[in-house]
Parts: structure tokens; C-alpha cells; sequence
């Protein structure tokens, strides 16, 4: 799309993606000069310009970040305000968080996010693309399912192979099993700390917040994706409360 304000002639981009990033995007773009539509939908259309310009432009907020600590705030039995968090932009989670029995509000601010954990439900989740529940809140979303009473599942059908994590999780007492392409997680049992190692961006995330509502001590190895999602995610969480540090052992970070 970034390519084709600046060719020559007319693009057409079919079976695009609709994120809300996409439609971001094109808004800067189009900011800038550009002639970019249809953002949003399957097919974008892009009439080439001779030259861009600069603009201003406020990104739009993360919404994978923004629910990584919806969960965060739903598995620890938090009262948490996710600043400038989009109520549309998250509604597949939401929905999800609503069903399993957790306090979710818009306000001027923000999503709060307010939990109480013996209210928690099993619940059944199917990533799918946008707008569906996305795939990049799957791993954080099955940390909140260890907490929830009852077996839920959890069925990836954008990426194979991404329930890598869950091995990690059975290191810390999960009872899980995984069936081609769905996942099954007996939540509510007493999770121990122990040491385990990161598989993704996303599975990191998802075993920081495990380690939160473990008893004892997580430490999570490999942390090499984290930052490309999250920053100083650590820090923020210790802000919200929780017990944890980041460290170096043997000059990789952990």
C-alpha cells in the first residue's frame, strides 16, 4: 500500500487485511497526499500520486497491547483503566471477557478492566481474522483461561503450530491438551512458579501473566521477542502492582 501511492497508475489490492492498523494507515497516507481507498475492507484502491508531503499524525493504540493487560487485570483480580483503549477495536476479547464473567466498561478514558476471580467461567474461543478474536491475543487469553474454573478451549485457525506455549505452562502445574488444531485447559488448580522459556512475542506475554498468579517464584527465559511487542511491559505491570523485575543472567536478558 506504502508503495503504491508513489507508483504509476492505479493499484488494486484484494484480499487485503482490515485491522484497524490497515485503516491507520491509509489515514496517514492520505494525510500525507496520498489517494488510498478502502481500507477496512477486502479490497483497497491506490491512484499513485507524484509526491507525498508531511503531516502530524496520532497512532492509534496498540489494541494487542491494550488487551494484554485486559487479561492481565481479568486473571489477577484487578480494577484496571486501559487508557485510550478502543471499544470497537477490541470487541471480539471483550465479548469474550463479558462471557467469562468479567466487569468490562467504556469510559471517557478508556476500557477499565474489573475481575473477581471466583466469578470467572469456562469458555470456548475460536481465533479466526479480523474481526474475529484475533490470533495475537490467543496465548494471553488461555493464561487467563489457567485461572478460570472448568475446561475451556481455545481453537487456532490463523497459525499452526502456536500452542507452544502451553508446554511451557505445563512446567507450572497446567493440565492441557492439544488436538490439531484446538487446545483443551482445565483452569482453576493451583499453579507453582518455575522456569521456562519464551517461544514467541505473544507466548511471552502469556507466561509473564501466568507467573503473576503462580504461587512462588516464574522466571521466563528468552525474552528476545518481547520488546518488539511490548514496552517496558515489566515496568508497567509494577506499576499496576505487580512483584516483578527484569534481570540479566550470563549477558542474555531474561
Amino acid at each position: 500500500m506504502m508503495a503504491a501511492t508513489l507508483a504509476d497508475g492505479v493499484t488494486v489490492i484484494e484480499n487485503a487485511a482490515r485491522e484497524p492498523e490497515i485503516v491507520d494507515l491509509a489515514i496517514l497516507l492520505n494525510e500525507m497526499g496520498a489517494k488510498v481507498k478502502g481500507a477496512g475492507t477486502e479490497t483497497i484502491t491506490v491512484t499513485g500520486v507524484e509526491g507525498l508531503h508531511g503531516t502530524t499524525h496520532n497512532v492509534v493504540q496498540d489494541r494487542i497491547e491494550a488487551g494484554t493487560f485486559m487479561v492481565a487485570a481479568a486473571m489477577t483480580g484487578g480494577d484496571v483503566l486501559v487508557r485510550d483503549a478502543v471499544w470497537e477495536h477490541n470487541r471480539p476479547l471483550i465479548s469474550k471477557l463479558l462471557e467469562m464473567g468479567v466487569e468490562v466498561t467504556e469510559e471517557s478514558e478508556g476500557i477499565r478492566v474489573r475481575s473477581q476471580l471466583e466469578n470467572l467461567k469456562a469458555v470456548h474461543v475460536k481465533t479466526l481474522p479480523h474481526p474475529g478474536f484475533p490470533t495475537d491475543m490467543q496465548a494471553q487469553f488461555t493464561a487467563l483461561m489457567t485461572v478460570a474454573k472448568g475446561e475451556s478451549t481455545m481453537v487456532e485457525t490463523v497459525f499452526e503450530n502456536r500452542f507452544q506455549h502451553l508446554e511451557e505452562m505445563r512446567r507450572m502445574g497446567l493440565h492441557s491438551e492439544i488436538i490439531r488444531d484446538t487446545a483443551r485447559i482445565v483452569g482453576g488448580q493451583a499453579l507453582q512458579g518455575a522456569e521456562v522459556l519464551s517461544t514467541d512475542l505473544r507466548a511471552s506475554a502469556a507466561l509473564i501473566l501466568t507467573g503473576l498468579v503462580a504461587q512462588g517464584e516464574t522466571v521466563v527465559g528468552k525474552l528476545v521477542h518481547l520488546d518488539r511487542g511490548y514496552y517496558r511491559f515489566h515496568e508497567k505491570l509494577a506499576q499496576l502492582g505487580a512483584k516483578i523485575q527484569r534481570i540479566e543472567a550470563n549477558d542474555e536478558e531474561e
